[in-house]
């Protein structure tokens, strides 16, 4: 864990030498919306085991709701660690990872599956300053009804998405995905609804 949190430092830091080549980088962020979320849900078997594994990441504090404040520069960041993490970590199911249906976890052996990576980018990003208030863990159903997991990053110019299947970072609302819960800002062991209700599916992902 430590040493892929190293590189991607260094990835960073040549990133502002103009150094680390990253196809998605833009001039700006676009602005996006705001989802709609409900009461309340249940929370993910992934995340309740991940916890158990990792207590001292899972504190259950109640903390106030903040927004990343997305100029130009915090948006250049959040792209590159999205790139840097989709490049840096080899798409495995838990099946042939874990032999578990589904296990979240730090991909710390550079292989994992969807919500491995959105727990190291939520980290990552953590790690350069941002508030995990606004880094909250999402579970969606792609269009054939298989679960996936990606990371909204909520800010003062809209909510936006980091997917593992894409090195853009994109406006939730232009993510090809249900959108079913995600974390809540004030805590992150509590879990709510977004949108209209929908059958959460049975595993965050059923493929790499």
């Amino acid at each position: 864990m430590v040493g892929i949190i190293g590189k991607a430092v260094v990835a960073l830091g040549l990133a502002g030498a103009g150094m680390l080549m990253v196809a998605t980088c833009s001039a700006g962020p676009d602005t996006s919306s705001f989802a709609a979320v409900g009461p309340e849900t249940s929370v993910p078997f992934g995340w309740v085991d991940f916890c158990q594994r990792n207590g001292a990441e899972c504190d259950d504090d109640v903390r106030t709701p903040r927004e990343i404040s997305l100029d130009a520069a915090a948006f250049r960041k959040i792209e590159r660690i999205n790139a840097f993490v989709n490049k840096s970590i080899a798409p495995i199911a838990d099946a042939d990872h874990w032999g578990a249906l589904d296990q979240w976890d730090y991909p710390a052996d550079g292989k994992g599956d969807c919500e491995d990576y959105a727990l190291l980018k939520r980290r990552m990003l953590m790690e350069q300053g941002f508030p995990r208030e606004a880094l909250l863990l999402t579970v969606v159903k792609e269009k054939n009804g298989d679960g996936h997991s990606v990371l909204t990053v909520r800010t003062n110019r809209g909510e936006f998405v980091l997917d593992n299947l894409t090195d853009q970072v994109k406006p939730w609302k232009k993510a090809p995905y249900r959108f079913v819960k995600r974390q809540s800002q004030q805590n992150q062991n509590i879990w709510v609804a977004i949108g209209e209700p929908t059958t959460a599916p049975a595993f965050v992902s059923n493929r790499p």
